[in-house]
């Protein structure tokens, strides 16, 4: 019998490896580790670096007894090109055709070297008036999946699923149609995606090119620092502006305006569209940099929506896991949502 595969997010500075079991009441964690990415990690072409990459996924899976030789990967939002199409209500072969003319509109590049994908995430009946059917679109760089496949392959592992970050973070995060309507604003160390779910369904996602990597380096400049103290002086006093003489504050401040100005502009395409649903409800803040003091506030104060951060492990049937691990549980979320992908 095939055991269920784990997950693994290669992201810029670490990658994040869990596996998980199903129980009685939930999800049983099995393990996770969390281990520095290779300096080049996946943007480099040359084979001595995918083989770096290749023994880093190896030695991790090693290090937490990891047994399946099958697993779960996600692709980076920054490199892929992700919509969710509203249609009308079209048969299998009516939607292919449409797929490929939206793909050409939306995707900047021939679709001779993009492999594209769609998952239907609701469908009206066919007499329904007015009704439309909501279509996820994915659209990846073939030579990245074929360079994914070589790394994970050369670990010794077997690729189950590809998919991207937001949707592995939405499926640990988001549960059930009755979850309040809500948008995941997930920081990655180089991008920084959103999504926003209404009745358990992403209806809107965007990705940016900003992420804690920008605000490490906007502390080390402002402050004289190297990016290493920047990194520490970030997880130590976050952005209050009551350390430091809000020194911290003022050099993110940039950053986080950059991300908060496209969280506005969801906010605003929400209500635009939805104008006689409910209000988006809630804020959840996924991704390392979610959990740096002050940065729920920060939300908040400027959105003026509740602002929590991510706890991808409430999915567990006990929480009896090590504190360090639940603590850190922000870093975990794609890599949760991607060990439950098969027990769906």
């Amino acid at each position: 019998m095939k055991k269920k595969p784990f997950g693994l997010d290669i992201g810029a500075t670490t990658i994040k490896l869990v596996w998980l079991d199903s129980g009685l009441g939930g999800y049983v964690f099995k393990s996770s580790i969390i281990a520095p990415t290779p300096p080049k990690g996946m943007m480099s072409e040359a084979p001595l670096d995918e083989e770096e990459m290749a023994q880093a996924i190896r030695k991790a899976a090693d290090d937490i007894k990891i047994d399946t030789r099958f697993v779960n990967v996600a692709l980076a939002e920054n490199q892929v090109y992700t919509k969710v199409l509203e249609m009308p209500v079209l048969s299998e072969k009516e939607l292919r055709s449409a797929i490929y003319w939206e793909a050409e509109q939306y995707i900047p590049v021939p679709l001779t070297n993009i492999t594209l994908a769609w998952n239907i995430f609701k469908k009206p009946e066919v007499n329904a008036v007015n009704e439309k059917m909501q279509v996820l679109m994915v659209g990846a760089p073939t030579v990245l999946i074929n360079k994914y496949q070589r790394v994970v392959s050369a670990a010794g592992f077997t690729v189950s699923a590809m998919e991207t970050e937001i949707l592995s973070a939405i499926r640990a995060l988001v549960s059930g149609d009755n979850f309040p309507t809500t948008l995941i604003i997930n920081i990655g160390s180089v991008s920084t995606s959103l999504a926003i779910i209404r009745k358990g369904i992403m209806v809107f996602t965007y990705s940016m090119s900003i992420g804690g990597a920008a605000i490490n380096r906007a502390i080390a400049s402002d402050l004289g620092l190297s990016d290493a103290q920047a990194e520490e002086y970030k997880k130590a006093y976050g952005f209050s502006d009551k350390t430091l003489g809000g020194k911290i504050g003022k050099a993110t401040e940039p950053i986080l305006g950059s991300i908060l100005t496209e969280v506005k502009k969801s906010i605003a395409f929400y209500s635009q569209k939805y104008k006689d649903d409910s209000s988006i409800r809630q804020i959840i803040l996924s991704g390392g940099t979610a959990k740096l003091p002050g940065i729920d506030v920060y939300f908040a104060n400027a959105s003026g929506i509740e602002t929590v951060t991510a706890n991808p492990w409430k999915i567990l049937s006990s929480q009896q896991v090590p504190k360090e691990i639940l603590d850190n549980g922000p870093d975990y979320s794609i890599a949760v949502g991607l060990a439950m992908r098969d027990y769906e």
